[in-house]
């Protein structure tokens, strides 16, 4: 069985403990979590958790029915990268110089980042988009030099009427 990505959508109550039980959960079956993004939703009494994690479709059903069972998780389904809206905020600070000023902008504006801090040592960018272009970014960047990188965890939705 091959190893792919899986993405998991969660609507949770929204109160302590809640986190800790599930990436307890998690540890107890040795599945790693590759990201995990949380955020109250329009109804201040539920989160909706984004998780990503790496298996087979075996564990995928493992992951999905384990969470269901916890008492906090209003439902958990897997949100099927091939019919999903994913994105990922991140941060990324880089040096600067006279002679890379020009092309750096370049690149920042060709990956449709904006700069959101400048000194005369640094700049902050930031980027939205798929992890892989993210990636793609962080890759471009490392000629320039990377001083920092925040990245959020992923966010995803169904497409189209959808809905968790």
């Amino acid at each position: 069985m091959s190893e792919q990505r899986i993405i998991i959508g969660a609507l949770v109550n929204n109160h302590f403990g809640v986190l800790m039980r599930i990436t307890e959960l998690f540890t107890k079956r040795c599945y790693n979590i590759d990201s995990l993004e949380v955020g109250v939703t329009d109804d201040p009494a539920l989160s909706r958790m984004t998780i990503v994690a790496t298996g087979d479709a075996h564990t995928e059903v493992q992951i999905v029915q384990q969470l269901s069972k916890l008492h906090d998780v209003r439902r958990a389904a897997i949100i099927p990268v091939e019919r999903a809206s994913v994105r990922e905020h991140m941060l990324i600070k880089l040096k600067v110089g006279a002679n890379t000023n020009a092309a750096l902008m370049a690149m920042i504006n060709s990956y449709g980042a904006k700069v959101i801090d400048f000194s005369a040592d640094t700049l902050t960018a930031e980027v939205t988009g798929a992890p892989e272009g993210n990636d793609a970014f962080i890759e471009a960047s490392r000629d320039y030099g990377i001083l920092e990188v925040c990245r959020a965890g992923v966010q995803a939705l169904h497409c189209g009427t959808e809905c968790l």
